[in-house]
């Protein structure tokens, strides 16, 4: 669901990173910023230098974890049953 108002801080980042796949429009517009991709990357590039986050662009904020699981190429190690823990 869409932010009823622009995101500041922690938050604004938490919520790019999680729409950071779908691009900035859709991005902005779940962070409460709309249509108004200037101030919304304005505000998030504030968020991050506070949090010690070197981001450029909206994309660094997926995880290496994230890209693979889009990707498809992640194996998944776990037992054959409970027992075998």
């Amino acid at each position: 669901m869409a932010s009823s108002t622009p995101l500041q801080g922690t938050e604004l980042v938490d919520c790019a990173r999680a729409n950071a796949k779908q691009g900035i429009e859709t991005a902005a517009l779940q962070c409460g910023y709309g249509n108004d991709l200037n101030t919304f990357s304005r505000e998030l590039k504030t968020a991050c230098e506070q949090m010690n986050l070197q981001v450029k662009e909206l994309s660094e904020l997926i995880t290496d974890q994230e890209m693979i699981l889009q990707m498809g190429t992640g194996e998944i190690v776990a037992p054959d049953t409970a027992s075998e823990l």
